[in-house]
């Protein structure tokens, strides 16, 4: 595809809409924070001020003043913005040789392509993605290169990618990998930097994203994710969002949900 060519969009510019692209490996979102308890993704995490600074606290430091800040996987960390609206990236660390290098400087220009990414997925969001659209593309400025995995981890990774419900256990994954259950889950741990049951967990947690919009039960939802009842799926949720799932849900009410084909 095309480099993508995107005006500079001050925050003023970016509309109340709320939007979330969802994919296997990203998900974009822009929405409402509200007011979390400690979170811990799974994931890298972008936050962006789309106005005023949020104040952020990583693990047990002190609170700090940014517009831009990264916070790497399976890190609790704490958040607040005076904004109603505010920007945040999730990138799965397997699925990516290295970040942006503008990212990790907390860069300005980073973070205006960021905004500028979201105002324009605000733009199109109601009448559908385009066709060939590159998410990293749009939001970064170049595509991230894909991390090479093991083959036989690859092959569990992207099991559990494409069916995060799914109950399947380590011993079964070993089986199918032709490794023994203690190599397996050292390869498993070598590759992906988390315990197979660790990295499980987050995509079952990550699945719940899907149905952040739709009007069903949390029974129901908390059977589809996976979950064996409903307690345990809000004391997961919470956990990993720092927000109950009834809270997640009453946020995300006028929230456009967007997942690519497929998905």
């Amino acid at each position: 595809m095309a480099e993508l060519i995107l005006s500079e969009r001050s925050p003023q510019d970016i509309g109340r809409e709320r939007i979330m692209l969802v994919n296997q490996d990203r998900v974009f979102y822009l929405g409402l924070l509200g007011a979390p308890a400690r979170r811990n993704f799974g994931a890298f995490t972008v936050y962006t001020a789309l106005d005023s600074p949020f104040r952020i606290a990583i693990e047990d430091g002190p609170w700090e003043t940014r517009r831009l800040s990264l916070v790497p996987p399976y890190t609790s960390h704490r958040i607040q913005t005076d904004d109603r609206l505010i920007g945040s990236i999730v990138i799965e660390s397997e699925s990516i040789e290295a970040l942006p290098a503008g990212l990790i400087a907390g860069e300005n220009d980073a973070l205006v392509r960021i905004r500028a990414g979201f105002g324009y997925l605000q733009q199109v969001g109601g009448e559908g993605l385009p066709e060939g659209l590159d998410p990293d593309l749009l939001f970064f400025g170049e595509t991230l290169a894909r991390r090479t995995l093991d083959p036989r981890v690859a092959a569990v990774v992207a099991r559990i990618k494409a069916d995060p419900a799914c109950h399947c256990t380590a011993e079964e994954c070993a089986e199918a990998s032709g490794l023994s259950f203690s190599r397996f889950l050292h390869l498993f741990k070598d590759e992906v930097a988390v315990t197979f049951r660790r990295f499980r967990a987050w995509k079952r947690a990550r699945l719940f994203l899907h149905h952040v919009n739709r009007q069903s039960s949390l029974t129901d939802i908390a059977l589809e994710a996976g979950y064996p009842d409903s307690t345990y799926f809000s004391h997961s949720i919470r956990q990993v969002y720092g927000l109950r799932p009834k809270d997640i849900f009453a946020g995300s009410r006028r929230l456009a949900v967007l997942l690519p084909d497929g998905e």
